[in-house]
């Protein structure tokens, strides 16, 4: 077997591609980071626009927590299902 070649899959479908390789992991690292600090961001300026638009205080941290819920969300169903 070529060392740069992925080990076989057990199941029973095509070899992944993309396994094993380095840079692939370090990517998807990235993604998570990217997805739980835009989350709150979006959503919080959202609620910032919001607390402008309708002259509250509240809408900036629900926001920012449904921000942080969603990236949560988000990152769970793309990386944590995954076997």
């Amino acid at each position: 077997m070529n060392e740069r070649e992925p080990p076989p899959s057990d199941s029973g479908g095509p070899p992944d591609p993309d396994a094993g390789h380095p840079r692939l992991e370090e990517s998807r690292m990235w993604n998570v980071v990217s997805y739980l600090i835009s989350g709150p961001v979006m959503f919080g300026g959202i609620g910032w626009a919001l607390d402008h638009w309708l002259g509250t205080g509240f809408f900036v941290p629900i926001g920012i927590l449904a921000g942080m819920a969603v990236s949560l969300y988000l990152v769970w169903v793309r990386y944590g299902t995954q076997q």
